[in-house]
């Protein structure tokens, strides 16, 4: 199973809102998901992520869509992930 990383589209017409979820790649886009991870508002800007739970997904091999990787770097998550993931092939 491939879990990817990905927002889910909540919120009324022309006024979006997202999940930031944790989902198998096959399932739908605003369907079944395993874990909510946090959230987007686009018209504030606002983004909420659960830091500790995010960094488990990547590390298990979750893989972010583009929109997802760019929220996720705004909020500093994939700088951590990277310099945690390369102190490890250094320490081997």
């Amino acid at each position: 199973m491939a879990v990817k990383i990905r927002l889910k589209r909540m919120g009324a017409k022309k006024r979006p809102f997202y999940r930031l979820v944790a989902a198998d790649s096959r399932s739908p886009r605003d369907g079944k998901f395993i874990e909510t991870l946090g959230t987007y508002n686009p018209l504030d800007g606002q983004v909420d992520i659960k830091e500790e739970e995010t960094l488990k997904w990547l590390r298990t091999g979750a893989i972010p869509t583009d929109t997802a990787r760019n929220l996720l770097s705004r909020v500093g998550i994939m700088e951590k992930f990277h310099v945690e993931k390369n102190s490890k092939k250094e320490s081997k």
